[in-house]
């Protein structure tokens, strides 16, 4: 039987491989550009990037997400914390259709905004009475989370009621 040493820290180990593979496995957005905002001497500078995200559920609308990243040694080698600053704005981007009926409120996409305890996350709720999808994106960590937040909505065609769960 292996000493209680040697199993902690194989389980360290599984621990730390599995928060290392975790951001590839998150939901990532197609990146549109980037602008620096600070020069880092070095390590890359801390920049704004914009990414898409087509909503899974509701084929026809895409998020667009603008986000601080983090630079530096420790952005370059993934460990720095993002700050909590971001901004969405959604469009209807073709025909919108709904495989399936929504929740009323549900994440549609997250990405990780620090190495372990940080994710910038995209909310989905519907107005039904206005027939609207209205989007929210924040960052929140294990322990407390930021109130900074920026939202959008789209209109959805009042000749195609949004079909709820």
């Amino acid at each position: 039987m292996p000493q209680p040493s040697i199993r902690l820290f194989t389980r360290f180990g599984l621990l730390m491989s599995a928060a290392l593979l975790w951001p590839c496995a998150a939901s990532a957005g197609d990146k549109i550009g980037e602008v620096d905002t600070v020069f880092k001497w070095i390590g890359p500078d801390h920049k704004i990037v914009v990414e898409v995200y087509d909503d899974p559920k509701v084929l026809g609308v895409s998020c667009y997400v603008s986000r601080a990243k983090t630079g530096g040694i420790s952005g370059g080698l993934g460990l720095a914390e993002d700050k909590s600053e971001a901004s969405i704005a959604c469009r209807q981007t073709g025909p919108i259709r709904f495989d399936k009926p929504l929740s009323r409120q549900e994440e549609v996409f997250s990405e990780r905004a620090s190495l372990i305890f940080k994710k910038l996350r995209v909310v989905r709720m519907v107005d039904s009475q206005r027939n609207t999808l209205v989007y929210l994106t924040y960052s929140d960590r294990v322990i407390e989370g930021s109130p900074q937040n920026s939202i959008t909505a789209v209109p959805v065609d009042r000749s195609l009621p949004i079909p709820l769960k």
